[in-house]
């Protein structure tokens, strides 16, 4: 049996960003596709809250914009900052709470597209989430916001599993529910990392909590973000060009927000 270790996924910023930052490419692109077809500005400047290890962050500062983000973890922040530092980018990470924060520059648009918004713990949190993001934006700006939500109607996904190598290093990921309680909108959800060196193989083992939203709660909840106007919404396949509408069934979504 591998040696176990019980700990904090996000504090092995190398292992984490190996598994989610091995699939970029799709958001990536679909960033830059929202970015052209729904902006009401021309965009220059980036900000990611919950930023963790920066998997996109360094693409798009590659790509020519310029990029910022915060994330609680001070592990993860320099580890995207050391990133951003090794392609000659300035250290633009700040450890911060994605739900109190502010900038000292407007940016043109704005990104959190898998669930890290999901980790705000209540209903006010969320709503000062929103409202530090539209602060953060010029006017037109974007506010791409992706998250799983709870469905009405048919079966919520269960578990779900990654795997990713690079060069002598493997990590096979599982996450799965645990428990949902619909009264306390608590989602509560097991991880393993399965990591594999040259001269060692072990697992991390830890849990986390997500806030639950079902399609009515995320409408009331944009509700209290006036600053911001629901433009469009995708799901994770990221179509640009195929929109969907959200159904009692609704599970991954992509809310295109911009800012009045």
């Amino acid at each position: 049996m591998p040696d176990v270790l019980n700990a904090n996924l996000y504090d092995f910023p190398k292992y984490y960003d190996l598994i989610f930052g091995s699939d970029w490419k799709a958001e990536f692109d679909f960033l830059l596709e929202a970015f052209e077809k729904h902006s009401n500005r021309y965009v220059e400047r980036i900000f990611e809250p919950a930023c963790g290890t920066g998997r996109l962050l360094i693409k798009l500062a590659q790509h020519g914009y310029q990029v910022a983000g915060n994330d609680l973890n001070p592990k993860a922040v320099d580890y995207c900052n050391d990133r951003l530092k090794r392609f000659g980018f300035p250290r633009t990470a700040t450890v911060g709470d994605m739900a109190d924060f502010k900038v000292k520059k407007k940016f043109d648009a704005a990104f959190n597209m898998i669930n890290s918004f999901r980790h705000l713990p209540s209903e006010k949190a969320a709503v000062s989430h929103l409202q530090c993001v539209a602060d953060a934006l010029a006017r037109g700006g974007l506010y791409l916001l992706g998250l799983h939500l709870t469905p009405t109607e048919g079966n919520a996904i269960e578990n779900e599993a990654w795997s990713a190598r690079r060069g002598n290093l493997a990590v096979n990921s599982y996450m799965w529910t645990k428990k949902r309680d619909s009264k306390t909108r608590i989602e509560h959800l097991g991880m393993t990392f399965d990591i594999y060196t040259p001269t060692r193989q072990f697992r991390i083992e830890d849990e986390m909590y997500y806030r639950m939203y079902t399609a009515r709660q995320m409408r009331q909840l944009l509700s209290k973000a006036p600053a911001f106007e629901v433009v469009e919404t995708y799901d994770f396949s990221y179509e640009i060009d195929d929109p969907i509408p959200i159904e009692p069934d609704t599970e991954d979504v992509v809310f295109v927000l911009r800012k009045r």
